[in-house]
């Protein structure tokens, strides 16, 4: 007997809507696969059997996140593709702070109203940031939520497990002044701090399609940029040179991110001159009229991650990281300190 529910779908849950949206969004899925993923088995759990080999002390890395209010610019403009990246993004470049391989992904989807299309295509993202990190999409959920949610209204959350040798987790004990700190180049505002940008930006009412000439593209365009996912430049940094710290740069902005990854007794010393900001940054500045230090303590300001590295092999770890797509600079460098951050 198929299955289905009139008098749950007259309480607001079309529960065929959900296995429409299953079927619209598997050829989705099936691109994330990759060796480990025991497919076919088990309907209530991802089941993935990871590859030890070379591995002494194999340790699991577990992290999760949402995509936060960046999804209201997506449900303004109706363009639902691009934050499953981030949503990805949020979690994995947490794991790989800590030299983890992210091995596999799931999603969980709250909807007002189920939509399969549009569903699908939020899976569509999170599969897309799936590939771009070299991580499984094994399962996910989405829970229509009548009543408590517009209809037109969504969250997006995700959770990430990767796996590391223990002889090879990045604990920055390593670290000493002197090591260098490299800028992974953010591709804008990634997805932090979205209650003050729609707040200076008006979003509820502004044209999110007005063309600005000093972003290159609409308003809209640029508030919605996914997220750099780093695990792959970073992963070939460490093949190649002596990594000692690792922070994601995300709310908090750097007065709270970079702390995390340096131990007491020293301090990153940054000059604010070498930062390359994204206009977007400059526009957000000067339209909110927020003070320069809530957007260093907000927003990446165009460091999306920061990489602490042996000044001996900060040449190797550059190279492998521009190898990889990502035109990685020198931010600054380790010094002895109290403050955790200095920046001049």
């Amino acid at each position: 007997m198929h299955s289905f529910s009139d008098s749950y779908r007259e309480a607001g849950v079309d529960i065929t809507a959900g296995y429409e949206g299953v079927k619209l969004m598997a050829p989705h899925v099936k691109r994330t696969h990759i060796p480990g993923v025991v497919s076919d088995i088990g309907g209530f759990g991802g089941l993935f059997a990871p590859d030890l080999t070379g591995m002494s002390e194999p340790v699991l890395v577990s992290g999760t996140d949402g995509v936060g209010t960046k999804q209201r610019i997506a449900q303004i403009m109706g363009k639902h593709d691009t934050v499953g990246i981030d949503c990805v993004a949020m979690c994995v470049n947490d794991i790989i702070c800590c030299g983890a391989k992210p091995i596999f992904f799931l999603d969980y989807i709250a909807i007002g109203k189920n939509d399969p299309q549009k569903v699908a295509t939020l899976v569509s993202g999170v599969a897309e940031g799936c590939v771009q990190a070299g991580c499984a999409l094994i399962g996910g959920e989405t829970a229509e939520h009548p009543g408590t949610m517009a209809a037109d209204d969504y969250d997006l959350a995700g959770f990430s497990v990767g796996i590391v040798d223990k002889a090879k987790v990045i604990d920055h004990s390593k670290m000493k002044a002197g090591d260098v700190i490299l800028a992974l180049p953010s591709s804008g505002i990634h997805s932090n701090g979205y209650s003050l940008v729609r707040k200076v930006f008006d979003v509820e009412s502004a044209d999110l399609n007005q063309y600005y000439e000093e972003l290159g593209c609409t308003l809209g365009e640029a508030l919605l940029t996914p997220t750099v996912i780093y695990v792959k430049p970073v992963l070939a940094a460490l093949e190649v040179s002596d990594i000692h710290g690792i922070s994601h740069i995300t709310g908090g902005g750097f007065y709270e991110n970079l702390p995390r990854c340096i131990p007491d007794g020293l301090c990153a010393k940054i000059c604010k001159s070498d930062i390359k900001i994204p206009a977007i940054f400059n526009l957000l500045q000067t339209k909110g009229n927020i003070p320069e230090h809530d957007m260093y303590n907000t927003y990446n300001m165009g460091v999306g991650m920061a990489v602490i590295v042996s000044r001996e092999t900060a040449d190797a770890a550059m190279e492998a990281l521009k190898a990889h797509g990502c035109d990685a600079y020198v931010l600054g460098e380790i010094v002895e300190g109290e403050e955790k951050v200095a920046l001049c």
